[in-house]
């Protein structure tokens, strides 16, 4: 499980901009945060409704994290989309079909460009074979904070489209690369969100993917269905043995603090899995 945000990113529900009744509702989930969106869920003759949707959402915004999916600026609705996020001041804004760094660093010169608050940080969607080739230039841009890049999500459906990967249950010919993104995320210092599970109806099967994926890394998952958020947070979460064994590296060099290697039941720990443990601690939520 990564940990590179102080915020948590278990559960990141995408909510079309064009439901009213869905936006609603947001309030009350228990999802960690959600994205609003205007890409994908909604129609094309839908685009500019969605839009005074979203601001009219934001006059009273709910406490939540909440990130703006935009179309990608080469469609004819990015330039207004990124125009109606910067006015929401959102926590974030989701690029869909980043290709290259330049797709980061052009929308970041636009929000400077507009004064959007340097809050407003910028997530990224890995779903194409561009993005693949390049995603260590992309995510080299975490390390530059005036990028605003903050957030890798796969987007696993497009990639599989765009690749002829075969979309099994088990996810085996699409592991290289999920691996490939996590390790890109953590050479960026970036959050690293799985893409989302198309069967919202068999949540057994969703938990063992969110397990697999905080196994390898992941943050979190994205989600199609408010029943997804519940397992979702529950396998992103640390475990109460997960939280036992940090306590107790936590605590044995807190009783030695001159030590730089230490014993526990067995097993030799160093001072790199003291800062794991420090930071799984940090994360737990209560």
């Amino acid at each position: 499980m990564g940990m590179t945000s102080a915020h948590p990113h278990r559960s990141v529900l995408y909510v079309p901009a064009a439901n009213e009744k869905a936006l609603a509702k947001i309030p009350d989930l228990p999802a960690d945060a959600i994205i609003l969106d205007l890409e994908d869920a909604v129609a094309p003759d839908q685009k500019a409704a969605a839009r005074n949707s979203l601001v009219r959402f934001f006059e009273k915004r709910p406490n939540k994290r909440l990130i703006i999916r935009i179309n990608a600026m080469s469609t004819p609705w990015g330039v207004d989309d990124l125009a109606a996020a910067r006015a929401c001041k959102p926590d974030a804004i989701l690029l869909p079909k980043v290709d290259s760094p330049r797709d980061i660093l052009e929308t970041d010169d636009a929000l400077d460009e507009g004064d959007a608050p340097k809050r407003i940080r910028l997530w990224a969607m890995i779903e194409t074979p561009k993005a693949m080739m390049n995603i260590g230039a992309i995510a080299g841009l975490g390390r530059d904070r005036a990028a605003r890049l903050a957030c890798l999500v796969a987007g696993t459906n497009d990639l599989a489209k765009d690749t002829g990967i075969r979309m099994t249950p088990d996810r085996r010919y699409l592991m290289p690369a999920l691996s490939q993104m996590v390790m890109a995320a953590r050479a960026g210092n970036l959050t690293v969100l799985d893409g989302v599970s198309n069967n919202f109806r068999d949540l057994d099967a969703f938990a063992v993917e969110c397990r697999e994926a905080s196994n390898m890394g992941f943050d979190g998952k994205t989600l199609i269905h408010p029943a997804q958020i519940d397992p979702a947070n529950s396998a992103f979460a640390p475990s109460d043995e997960d939280v036992a064994q940090a306590q107790a590296i936590v605590d044995a060099f807190a009783a030695d603090p001159t030590q730089g290697v230490i014993q526990i039941n067995g097993r030799m720990i160093e001072r790199l899995h003291l800062a794991q443990a420090e930071a799984l601690l940090a994360a737990r939520i209560d």
